[in-house]
């Protein structure tokens, strides 16, 4: 059967939860998610049953460390890696970035080159540009048509050469919601010897990730993104962790991935992110059966949630064309993204819009009252909004839904905005 909705929504105890009113519309996903009961039954039975530091002969230490075990194994079969030791936990990707351009910065010199894109979320550029500061890099830039807001990673090839170590894109943008072919882009800088980074924060809610498939060398996510607690997780290719230096304490193990987990790690953050993942396995088993059928070559628990995340971006194609159709019928209204229905397999359902005239702030606000959950600005994209012309007139308003929400509450937050922009005196 395909993505039960109703049933789905039964899950997540915080999307019947109301302000007087009816119940409030999450569409500020893109910021984080909900929980389902999972996550929260996983975090409860930590704190109580095993709240201890790992490593420790006793039996709750034991218990704790064996449940830190079995998140590192879920994670790795949620991304396909070929082993839990390449799974490193942190407090978010923003930190784990951070951390890793400390570790390859140690080994870079003074021009050599890396590459960044323009249509990322600000925790995918910041943390290379300062390395590249730091260690006198040359930053190569690949831009986006801010028209049909996608790249052609065709341009690589005048970017890219033989100085070229680095090179990082998102697999989806936190702002137009397109997808990104980041396995091309990874096959073209590892051709000259780059590491390759991709952000799947913006992606991971939204459909499968194979870091095989992809090729690329880093991958990096936050489980808040995809209904589980605040959490960040990088995966990276195990070779490539052992030759890494790590920045850690003289008594912290030196094995993996616990050189690179500095400090006393979240034991309930990991606990919730094992109940995220036993959630899309849950879905996968009773909502993908359609999916499962056509997969080859996993084993364990990988297919079920491969096919959930499968089966979960077919149900959200139908939320971006319900936002499209709707947002384009307001007269004035730019949709900043694909809005083609035959191209809608490359992008999420994260629509940002403009209007000329209408403060989004002021929008966002007026929504807020009405419980209908969005935001507004540049959400850390800043250089998105830049190239879209729109720092100076306030960003944009971003709505952004998951496979929990329902086309009527997309209906619901749409003829909100067009009951405002009628307030403020435009027309259809």
């Amino acid at each position: 059967m395909p993505i039960d909705v109703q049933r789905i929504r039964e899950q997540f105890p915080a999307l019947s939860r109301s302000t007087g009113g009816p119940a409030v519309i999450h569409l500020d996903n893109p910021a984080g998610t909900q929980v389902p009961r999972q996550v929260i039954d996983r975090m409860t039975a930590a704190l109580v049953g095993c709240n201890a530091n790992f490593g420790g002969r006793f039996r709750s230490s034991r218990d704790a460390t064996e449940l830190s075990d079995a998140a590192h194994l879920a994670m790795a079969d949620l991304l396909n890696a070929f082993s839990a030791r390449e799974i490193v936990f942190g407090a978010n990707m923003t930190t784990l970035a951070f951390m890793l351009s400390r570790s390859l910065g140690s080994q870079l010199r003074e021009g050599d080159e890396i590459v960044v894109s323009s249509m990322e979320h600000d925790a995918n550029v910041t943390p290379w540009r300062l390395m590249a500061a730091e260690r006198g890099l040359v930053v190569r830039v690949v831009d986006f048509d801010p028209v049909t807001c996608r790249y052609d990673f065709g341009q690589l090839d005048d970017l890219l050469s033989a100085r070229t170590r680095f090179a990082a894109v998102s697999l989806a943008s936190n702002l137009t919601g397109t997808v990104n072919d980041a396995r091309d882009f990874c096959q073209r800088a590892r051709a000259v010897g780059a590491i390759t980074f991709v952000d799947a924060v913006h992606y991971a809610p939204h459909g499968p990730i194979d870091v095989q498939a992809l090729g690329c060398d880093v991958l990096a996510c936050s489980v808040y993104k995809f209904f589980g607690p605040h959490q960040g997780v990088l995966w990276a290719r195990e070779a490539l962790l052992e030759k890494l230096k790590a920045y850690k304490l003289r008594a912290s193990s030196n094995e993996l991935p616990g050189r690179f987990e500095t400090g006393t790690q979240s034991l309930e953050g990991q606990a919730g992110t094992l109940g995220a993942i036993e959630y899309l396995e849950w879905v996968g088993k009773t909502m993908a059966q359609e999916q499962l059928a056509s997969l080859g070559g996993m084993t364990g628990r990988r297919p079920a949630l491969h096919a959930a995340m499968a089966a979960i971006a077919a149900y959200e194609r139908g939320l971006s064309q319900r936002f499209i159709e709707r947002l384009g019928s307001i007269a004035g209204v730019r949709i900043h993204g694909i809005t083609e229905r035959g191209l809608l397999a490359h992008r999420v359902p994260t629509v940002s819009i403009s209007k000329a005239g209408i403060d989004p702030a002021e929008l966002d606000r007026a929504l807020a009252e009405q419980g209908i959950c969005v935001w507004s600005g540049d959400s850390y994209a800043v250089d998105v909004v830049q190239r879209l012309g729109l720092a100076e007139a306030g960003g944009v308003l971003r709505l952004g839904a998951v496979h929990y929400n329902t086309r009527e509450e997309i209906d619901c937050a749409v003829d909100a905005i067009d009951t405002f922009q009628r307030s403020k005196g435009a027309s259809r």
